[in-house]
């Protein structure tokens, strides 16, 4: 029996959860999210408690078992307290400045790049050097991250580039000069 799968998710107060199918609506303080579960897993909606089961030992079902239960805690959690990634900006005159909804960064380009974010998401820029993406939906925010990150990832030998916070980047050591 999976460990996580079988851990029924709670449902906090002013959160309802719906299924429809096999699509789970999940609606609280910051808005609402649907997504299409599995249908070979049996989800239930017990009272203030979501159980997930599945129908056999199957290796696939055993995967999709814990995997659906955390895909429905992490919607609850979503809706009620949201989810953000930071990134930091490394690098002599790298910087992020918002523009309305999008994201300018100068990171050494000949040109600005700007990153329109998907519903759901919104950036913050506290700072020139820090970016914080923010959102209800953890894969969305995720994702967004991701690609904000790869515009200019940290290389290896001066560490420039974006990071996530806390991200330590392995450092090489430059050419060995000529004795």
């Amino acid at each position: 029996m999976s460990r996580v799968g079988r851990m029924p998710v709670i449902i906090p107060e002013g959160v309802q959860v719906a299924l429809e199918g096999n699509i789970l609506k999940v609606k609280g303080p910051r808005g609402e999210i649907s997504r299409r579960l599995h249908e070979s897993m049996i989800v239930r909606v017990d009272g203030g408690a979501v159980k997930v089961e599945r129908p056999s030992d199957e290796k696939t079902h055993r995967a999709l078992h814990g995997l659906t239960r955390t895909l429905i805690s992490n919607m609850i959690q979503g809706v009620t307290g949201g989810f953000e990634k930071t990134l930091e900006l490394v690098g002599v005159g790298y910087r992020a400045a918002k523009t309305g909804r999008k994201l300018v960064l100068t990171v050494g380009y000949s040109h600005p790049v700007e990153i329109e974010p998907p519903e759901g998401v919104e950036f913050e820029v506290p700072n020139p050097t820090l970016i914080v993406v923010k959102g209800k939906d953890k894969e969305a925010v995720g994702q967004v991250a991701a690609t904000v990150r790869g515009v200019r990832p940290p290389e290896p030998y001066q560490g420039k580039g974006i990071r996530y916070a806390g991200e330590r980047v392995r450092r090489k050591a430059g050419k060995a000069g000529k004795k």
